[in-house]
């Protein structure tokens, strides 16, 4: 396990402090106006939270006037989602570290809809340590996605905890679709905090056992990778729930190209004059075809990748799901690395989780004069940058990915050519935003779009028709395919 930063010493230094002002505050706490002073002060916390989570535009920028791009934005302790992001970590850490302290057991059936709760604040109590804000936290089906973690994505338990509550790559990404999510990196890469509506939320909970036994009779699924689902919210707040995930993308090599690929035409297609301008686009389906793009394998690898995307899609059309994608990063081994796409150093930040730790029950707890002048020190030295610390990203493939057959080679799948020999490309494929159920919302939306071009074209159609056209569309598109003839626009 890693090991845990000590606030001890940090609220030691204050402790002079804390000590003078709490008997200030014993005089002043029954005042209306220090009761409204600290009343608007949370609320003004939590519009700027809730203003940063209603964003749908993308973050992704580089430096001006620098070689090498960031990623995202520095989230100091004066950015509005630090506060956010701290909440995430810290119960993430105290969550997992509960469940993973316990022997294991067979899963049972109420494993599967389980809901824990934790409840933080500045003092603590005996379940949880203090933290520096108030928040509540619920863990879903932790003991499910602990055997998926273990026994079935080949996760370390100690590794996991250390990627996501140790230092965090500054990156804030918006999401390839429309869904207005937005996404963390952990400090090695290998794993994605995404934030999901709510109904995205109540349909993996629904969907959980189905997809634990797809995950379990398929090791080797293309299907996204969920290692927890979690809600965190701040008092007062709205509820933020989101998933870990895989980074389908890996931290030693560049992405050239990347597309996001459904079998629908309509509406699927990056403008190329962008590009010029934000080269590392998402291209789609219409940009795959115009290039006259193709995934270059050999029978062995095109046999095994069409198989496994036809047990996928069966899935999805079981669950009634649709919308999904192919995300396609391509590398050219010839470039390599010397773009510096990924940026060899990016900027991190210490959550400063806090130890886990119990604490005694206190019978005043969070409203005590001592969680009060805390909570005053807190707030007054949270506009400080944390500075700029860097990070390296590993130079060659590390984790787990060589358990599956189609991240084995440098992370991703090799190109080979008809006689199995290697080419110089490697492909990084997943299959991605799995959550969309065919609700009545998108049967009007399929309506609706089908009155204006070919319905067989446009991208929300029913889950049957979605999951045939899209796994036609991916044979097509590998080498020895029937080709795009089928697929393109009128």
């Amino acid at each position: 396990m890693p090991d845990s930063p000590n606030l001890d010493g940090e609220f030691g230094e204050l402790e002079s402090d804390i000590q003078q002002q709490a008997e200030q505050i014993r005089r002043e706490r029954l005042s209306k106006r220090a009761k409204a002073a600290l009343e608007a002060e949370k609320v003004k916390v939590q519009q700027d939270t809730e203003r940063v989570l209603t964003r749908t535009t993308s973050l992704v920028r580089g430096l001006s006037g620098q070689d090498k791009p960031l990623v995202g934005n520095l989230i100091g302790e004066d950015h509005v989602n630090y506060v956010l992001m701290y909440n995430m970590l810290t119960g993430i850490r105290i969550a997992v570290s509960r469940c993973q302290a316990k022997i294991r057991r067979p899963l049972t059936e109420d494993d599967f809809t389980a809901c824990h709760k934790y409840s933080f604040d500045i003092v603590g109590n005996e379940l949880t340590p203090s933290a520096k804000y108030d928040f509540k936290f619920k863990d879903y089906a932790p003991w499910v996605f602990r055997e998926l973690r273990e026994d079935y994505f080949h996760v370390d338990p100690a590794d996991y905890l250390l990627s996501l509550t140790a230092k965090y790559i500054l990156s804030e990404l918006g999401s390839p679709g429309k869904s207005g999510s937005f996404f963390y990196f952990s400090r090695d890469y290998r794993f994605i905090i995404k934030t999901i509506h709510h109904s995205e939320h109540k349909f993996l909970r629904s969907i959980l056992k189905k997809y634990h036994e797809h995950v379990k009779n398929n090791p080797h699924t293309l299907l996204s990778r969920f290692y927890g689902l979690h809600r965190v919210k701040l008092p007062r707040g709205r509820k933020i729930h989101f998933v870990i995930m895989n980074n389908l993308f890996p931290p030693h090599k560049d992405i050239h190209e990347t597309y996001d690929l459904k079998g629908s035409t309509v509406g699927r297609e990056y403008p190329e004059e962008k590009l010029a301008q934000n080269p590392r686009a998402v291209l789609k389906d219409l940009n795959w075809i115009k290039r006259g793009k193709r995934l270059e394998l050999g029978p062995e690898k095109r046999a095994l990748l069409t198989e496994q995307l036809r047990r996928d899609s069966e899935l999805l059309k079981n669950l009634y799901v649709m919308d999904y994608s192919l995300l396609v990063g391509i590398h050219n081994m010839e470039r390599g690395n010397r773009d510096n796409v990924r940026s060899n150093t990016l900027k991190v930040f210490s959550p400063e989780v806090p130890p886990i730790r119990r604490k005694p029950a206190q019978s005043k707890g969070a409203l005590s004069p001592e969680a009060i002048a805390m909570r005053r020190i807190m707030q007054e030295s949270d506009p400080k940058s944390l500075g700029s610390a860097t990070i390296k990203l590993p130079e060659e493939d590390t984790g787990e990915r060589q358990h599956f057959l189609f991240y084995q080679e440098e992370g991703g799948l090799r190109a080979s050519d008809e006689a199995n020999q290697d080419m110089d490309t490697i492909y990084y494929l997943g299959v991605i935003d799995i959550l969309t159920p065919y609700t009545s919302f998108k049967k009007i939306e399929h309506f609706w779009k089908g009155l204006q071009a070919d319905r067989h074209k446009i991208s929300p159609v029913p889950p049957a028709e979605y999951a045939e056209r899209f796994f036609a569309f991916m044979k097509a598109i590998m080498r020895g395919g029937e080709g795009w003839s089928r697929w393109k626009s009128e």
